[in-house]
């Protein structure tokens, strides 16, 4: 019953992205009718005759604005909550994710310091970006480790937590002081940081590809040791896992994924906290299922909240970090509701 459950899970989840995929390259100033979009997106692996009765203006407009968007939200979308799931396994905690915990504001920290000083490293040229808030965004979870345990050398979670969002808000207040120390590049900085995907077109894919395709793989190779982590280290090693390598390989793989994420949108809260709680409520608490559908699932919610940001007040475009927030607030705040109607009871 729980595998077809699981199934099931994965199938829908699988049918969201795809309608969030769809309804984000259609809907917009202009409409792309549904039909052209799958016969322009089913002309990357199937004859170029499919697009004889499209109209060019719509194929221009998917294949140079929509479809690069939609991807790139996708991708973030994912990243986040593939994160935030693997670090709510691995804390034990339900309120911990990649904001929580510091790791975002690390990155961002990374990425204002890049664009602050216009910056690049030569051997790695447009990763530059990348690259810094990933290594900020590893450094901030090693300190928050490592101070949380020089606090409780029990490294009870809610040390972890407390001194994630001390650490967090320290690196805010630093990125206040960038920002008004800021000249020219105020405005590219300050909309970076709000959160969007706007304009960023197939060069920011490939800049966060490579960390999403190496930083998911390995959270998903994990699934097994969270599922013993969940039952504390202790028993964890005494079913032979190497807890300390298997935790940095887990604070490794989603500050990477994290980082990269905050590098190529800025900072979007809500999606690594909500959907893994969302989809834990279908498939329970096995990592191997939860990380895979939180994967889908996060994808899809982060295209449907960019199309919402862009169509809202169209012409004018709202920060996804926006809109995320409008819905992730009050839904974790009715998944905390139904979680403790069900303690009680």
């Amino acid at each position: 019953m729980f595998l077809n459950k699981r199934k099931a899970a994965y199938v829908y989840a699988a049918f969201f992205l795809l309608f969030a995929i769809v309804m984000g390259i259609s809907v917009g100033t202009i409409s792309v009718p549904i039909l052209s979009v799958v016969k322009i997106l089913a002309s990357y692996v199937g004859p170029e005759s499919l697009l004889t009765n499209v109209e060019p203006m719509h194929i221009n407009i998917v294949q140079n604005i929509r479809l690069p968007r939609v991807l790139l939200a996708g991708l973030v979308g994912a990243s986040l909550s593939i994160s935030g799931a693997a670090f709510q396994g691995l804390l034990r905690n339900p309120l911990a994710d990649p904001y929580t915990l510091g790791v975002s504001s690390g990155a961002s920290v990374g990425a204002v310091i890049t664009l602050f000083f216009q910056f690049s490293i030569p051997f790695l040229g447009a990763l530059t970006l990348p690259f810094m808030s990933v290594l900020f965004s590893f450094f901030t979870i090693l300190f928050v480790v490592f101070f949380a345990k020089k606090m409780d050398p029990a490294m009870r979670v809610e040390t972890i937590i407390l001194t994630g969002i001390i650490i967090g808000s320290f690196l805010s207040a630093f990125i206040s002081l960038m920002i008004a120390l800021t000249g020219n590049e105020l405005r590219q900085i300050i909309g970076w940081l709000l959160g969007s995907v706007s304009m960023r077109g197939w060069e920011y894919i490939k800049i966060i590809l490579p960390f999403f395709v190496v930083g998911s793989g390995l959270l998903l190779s994990q699934g097994k040791e969270l599922n013993a982590l969940a039952f504390g280290e202790e028993r964890a090693q005494h079913l032979g896992i190497h807890v300390q390598r298997r935790k940095m390989i887990i604070l490794l793989a989603g500050s990477m994924l994290t980082g990269a994420a905050v590098a190529v949108s800025g900072t979007i809260g809500f999606v690594g906290l909500v959907i893994p709680h969302f989809v834990r409520i279908i498939v329970g608490s096995d990592h191997r299922h939860l990380m895979g559908v939180s994967l889908f699932a996060g994808s899809g919610f982060m295209i449907l909240a960019d199309l919402l940001a862009r169509t809202i007040i169209s012409p004018t475009e709202l920060p996804i970090g926006v809109i995320t927030a409008l819905v992730g607030a009050p839904v974790f705040a009715g998944l905390l509701l139904r979680r403790r109607k069900r303690s009680l009871n």
